[in-house]
């Protein structure tokens, strides 16, 4: 495995038809997202009606690859009842809905006879998997991109696993 063989841009970049990605926490501590992360608690809401207020670089960077016919799929396996964390997560989904991905959840509860990778990943075309690798408390430690196939057919079939169990995001309640 590398530390630094390809940044995430990058490996969307190179990507031709797929980029999936399985989160497996309740929460996380990544900086960028803490301040919005504090400000939701407090009952702010973006607003969904004014794109240019929460459209990154991240959406665009996504929009262009779906534009190029690449398919996103993301998948959040969840303890419930939700953590907060995940009910901000949920409440700000409609954003990567914006930009062309597909997201599912699946209750960890029906997770739990499918074998599944120690970390959070993004797999790309089936063959290169970015491990996004984080700390207790949920900050980001860094990430670790793999071709091993053995890793890569471990994740694919994981996250087609965890896929077809989950409930599409118009009908997953928190």
């Amino acid at each position: 495995m590398s530390q630094s063989a390809w940044s995430f841009t990058e490996l969307v970049a190179r990507a031709q038809k797929s980029a999936v990605h399985l989160e497996l926490r309740d929460s996380y501590g990544v900086a960028e997202e803490a301040s919005e992360f504090a400000d939701w608690l407090t009952g702010w809401r973006p607003d969904r009606e004014n794109r240019a207020s929460w459209w990154n670089d991240f959406h665009q960077l996504v929009s262009d690859a779906v534009g190029r016919g690449v398919e996103f799929k993301r998948a959040r396996i969840v303890s419930e009842p939700v953590s907060d964390y995940i009910r901000y997560e949920h409440s700000c989904t409609f954003q990567n809905l914006a930009a062309g991905e597909q997201v599912r959840w699946l209750p960890r509860r029906h997770a739990s006879d499918l074998a599944l990778p120690g970390n959070d990943f993004w797999l790309f075309d089936e063959q290169v998997v970015m491990l996004n690798l984080f700390t207790g408390d949920g900050a980001l430690a860094g990430e670790e991109v793999s071709e091993d196939p053995g890793l890569a057919s471990l994740c694919s079939a994981a996250f087609a696993a965890v896929w077809d169990r989950a409930v599409p995001h118009d009908r997953f309640e928190v």
